[in-house]
């Protein structure tokens, strides 16, 4: 599999005099679920391709949410703050995500929502998810899918933090989003690009900038991984999934979707 290395330039597809940003979404899980009728119905209730900078606010805590973001493509994040205004990420979103699926039956959220990089993004009203929900039932439950997967996520990501070290949480956290990448096609299984900085990966495992540069430095000097600049290369995968104990299960992709 080839790395796209234009994962952060959107290239709008017609088909059918529709435009096509939904090509990845659920990728990998139970995309065979999703008819084209679906597909179809998803990209007329979504409103028009978006594009955002990097570092930009998209949603804050608390604030009213009316519509559904899909991130086409791009790196973006989802974060608390303590009251000093140090920053946790919960969650890192690459393309084919829903970022926010779950403010659309809670009209708010309890964190905030940014880009990493820049990105591509489309929204659905809530009122047009309405209309699918009540139209499409099948389609409700694969939406429904996608959030309890990021309910998923989120308790991996509780137990990398809560049980793990520090070179295991930032082992781990490449193992995650790894294979999140290879399900779009952006990473082989091998190599992949992270635009991310050390302090966005202090940030997501909760080190320190300075402890994450020790840590990647042992995992160069291990042979499991090397970070070069924004280029991710896995030297040694089995070495890199037994240290950092990722069982990619919880990420429900089915098994073809993973060989690499």
């Amino acid at each position: 599999m080839a790395i796209d290395r234009r994962c952060m330039s959107y290239r709008s597809r017609r088909v059918g005099g529709v435009t096509v940003v939904f090509d990845k979404f659920l990728l990998g899980r139970r995309r065979d679920q999703l008819t084209d009728g679906d597909l179809t119905a998803l990209e007329q209730v979504a409103g028009p391709v978006s594009a955002l900078g990097p570092r930009s606010m998209l949603i804050r805590e608390g604030d009213p949410v009316s519509q559904s973001t899909y991130l086409v493509d791009g790196f973006m994040c989802r974060y608390k703050d303590d009251r000093e205004g140090q920053r946790q990420l919960v969650a890192v979103h690459v393309a084919g995500d829903f970022v926010d699926l779950h403010a659309y039956p809670l009209k708010k959220l309890d964190h905030d929502v940014a880009t990493l990089t820049a990105c591509h993004i489309v929204q659905i009203p809530h009122s047009r998810l309405d209309d699918i929900m009540a139209q499409r039932p099948a389609m409700s439950k694969l939406l429904w899918f996608s959030t309890l997967l990021d309910a998923a996520m989120h308790r991996e990501w509780i137990f990398r933090l809560g049980r793990l070290d520090a070179v295991q949480r930032l082992g781990h956290f490449f193992c995650e989003v790894e294979m999140k990448l290879r399900i779009v096609g952006l990473s082989d299984g091998k190599q992949y690009l992270l635009p991310m900085t050390q302090a966005d990966l202090a940030e997501a495992c909760g080190l320190t900038p300075v402890h994450v540069n020790r840590m990647l430095r042992e995992l160069r000097e291990r042979g499991i991984l090397a970070m070069r600049g924004n280029m991710i290369d896995i030297l040694d995968r089995p070495a890199l999934y037994r240290l950092s104990e990722f069982d990619p299960a919880y990420l429900f992709i089915e098994a073809d979707a993973m060989a690499a």
